[in-house]
């Protein structure tokens, strides 16, 4: 009998501890932290998309999403690429961190800021980035040296800009796969969008974060027949024809991806955003004699570069069906760029703890209904010179009001387009919000600096310098064409820090080294066709010395001009300095070497 009860007993344990193990099967497990891709387009403005009632360019994947999404009607960034990217990566005002302009050396991010890639990377996110980077091509500014684990970039602003690789059109280019530069075919968007259709195929059982960073529809205006085609009798220049083909063109890659993600299954749990860099590059443009514009601007004053709301205004969905934001509507409180870092990392929840003061604010709770009207102001502005400057094409914004050059009032509620300058009936809103700028300016002195780029670093050398990133007041030949073209020779420097004293091998290139062009060679033109921009034939120059200068020591040397190169080396001690890299021809004229590489040996 009372074996009998211990084997009732054993029995009735066997399945009780089965059953728990059953319960435990079924309880859910919770769902992994969501995935985020950040979309930035370039030089696509508020008024460039059909659900912003543009009647002519073609959208439908943008619209669609739109509809389902949660769009803020009223958000902002720079004025201008660089300015924008530096702002959304880091939480602060460009002016802070040597991005204030998009070249002359002032378009590199400072080591020391803190990227939103890498706030994710430390909370074992995954981290991607592809296209267009333009904080620094440089170690230890490229965006591998700034939280993203994989990156498949181009190289300065945009395609075939200076530091872009030769001869690149948007076909067929060349990239830079972790900084190693890999051929591939198609066209640059279709690249791109492939690059993070394969990543998320790769990283779809770990949370990941994903920044897709097109360089479309910035010029030059190069697209795929078919889609400039599609406006061919559309009333538009012909440049808005290409321009218009380019952004239906992301439409459409647009929609690729988003088909993928739910095909995938993991649509659901990603948080998905869409916004461009700045206000309409050319989605808009004034007729001639006295004829009317021709395109769109959804009724906004400005365009890209414009401290008015049509340079900085621009377009905004966020998508993420397993949160808990809105879906379907829209919101017109304040909100901006510099807002995406504390936001997007609430909103994972992720750790995050600001290093430096930002000017972003998260708004996860406007996202979420939770939270109305955010009392607030943020200043945007277009600087674009050497060193920001108090006062320079200014606006302090509110949800309704715009403070413009520090005068000029409006009510974009009311006003939108701002037509009418309302200071004078409103003189202690000017006040306030002169105030406010001023304050806020006090906080932005401090920070201001240039960044250095590192020389004789083990992390990086040889490290090639461009004309791109020279400080100079003088106009730069900040694209291929002008490179090709010799068209100027700015006088200026660059600043560098070099990081272990001894002797460098340093070589001056009036073309880039992978071009294997010589000195004084012309290189034949490249035929645009229809819907490609035409590269010129190359201007002959010939150089005969060439002088070297960092810091106090200055290097010269006889120039062989049928060389790609002339090398000199010397020795040079640790500490920040000014580079000067100049040819001089046979008049004595000094002539900018676009290109340095130098070494540590």
């Amino acid at each position: 009998m009372k074996i009998l009860n211990k084997l009732n007993l054993f029995i009735v344990f066997l399945i009780f501890t089965g059953s728990c193990k059953e319960s435990s099967k079924k309880e859910p497990t919770p769902e992994k932290s969501p995935n985020v891709i950040v979309i930035v387009t370039d030089d696509q403005g508020y008024g460039d998309i059909g659900c912003h009632g543009n009647a002519v360019i073609k959208t439908p994947n943008l619209d669609n999403f739109a509809s389902q999404s949660l769009e803020l009607t009223n958000f902002h960034v720079g004025t201008t690429c660089a300015p924008t990217r530096a702002g959304l990566m880091t939480g602060r005002n460009a002016n802070r961190n040597n991005a204030w302009h998009t070249i002359s050396g002032c378009s590199i991010l400072l080591e020391d800021e803190e990227t939103i890639a890498e706030v994710f990377k430390k909370n074992q996110y995954e981290t991607a980035m592809f296209g267009k980077w333009h904080l620094g091509d440089n170690y230890p500014f490229r965006p591998e040296d700034r939280g993203f684990k994989t990156t498949f970039n181009l190289m300065g602003g945009g395609i075939n800009q200076t530091p872009d690789y030769w001869n690149n059109t948007y076909f067929e280019d060349t990239y830079y796969r972790n900084s190693k530069p890999e051929k591939v075919k198609g066209y640059c968007t279709d690249v791109w969008f492939n690059e993070a259709i394969e990543y998320i195929d790769k990283s779809k059982e770990k949370p990941f974060f994903m920044y897709l960073a097109l360089n479309a529809a910035h010029s030059p205006f190069n697209v795929p027949e078919k889609y400039a085609e599609m406006y061919s009798d559309a009333p538009l220049s012909d440049i808005q024809k290409r321009f218009y083909g380019m952004i239906t063109n992301i439409d459409e890659n647009f929609g690729k991806l988003v088909a993928h993600l739910k095909k995938e299954g993991v649509y659901d749990n990603t948080i998905l955003v869409f916004t461009t860099d700045n206000g309409t590059a050319a989605g808009i443009t004034k007729g001639k004699n006295n004829e009317p514009n021709t395109g769109y601007n959804a009724g906004l004053k400005g365009t890209k570069a414009s401290h008015y709301d049509g340079g900085h205004r621009v377009p905004f969905f966020i998508s993420w069906p397993n949160g808990n934001i809105l879906q379907g509507e829209k919101i017109n409180d304040l909100a901006a760029h510099v807002d995406m870092l504390p936001t997007l990392t609430e909103m994972a929840g992720i750790s995050f703890n600001e290093k430096k003061p930002l000017d972003g604010t998260s708004i996860a709770g406007l996202l979420t209904g939770k939270e109305k009207a955010i009392d607030r102001m943020l200043v945007v502005d277009t600087q674009r010179n050497q060193f920001p400057e108090k006062g320079r094409n200014s606006c302090v914004m509110s949800t309704e009001w715009r403070l413009v050059n520090g005068k000029e009032l409006y009510n974009t509620i009311k006003d939108p387009g701002q037509k009418e300058d309302i200071s004078n009936a409103h003189p202690e809103k000017v006040k306030e919000m002169q105030a406010f700028y001023d304050k806020w300016w006090k906080t932005i002195v401090p920070d201001v600096r240039y960044a250095e780029i590192p020389l004789g670093d083990k992390a990086a050398n040889p490290v090639l310098i461009t004309v791109h990133d020279m400080h100079t007041k003088d106009p730069i030949p900040w694209n291929q064409v002008q490179i090709r073209e010799a068209k100027f020779f700015p006088k200026g420097y660059y600043s560098v820090n070099i990081k272990a004293s001894g002797k460098y091998r340093i070589k001056m290139f009036r073309y880039p080294p992978e071009s294997g062009l010589a000195l004084n060679a012309t290189t034949p033109a490249i035929d645009g066709g229809t819907y490609t921009t035409t590269l010129p034939k190359g201007t002959i120059i010939n150089p005969i010395k060439a002088r070297i200068s960092i810091g106090k020591t200055t290097l010269n040397k006889d120039v062989d001009p049928t060389q790609p190169s002339v090398v000199l080396e010397g020795k040079f001690t640790i500490g920040s300095n000014k580079l000067e890299s100049y040819f001089i021809d046979e008049k004595g004229k000094e002539i900018s070497a676009y290109y340095t590489l130098i070494e540590k040996i």
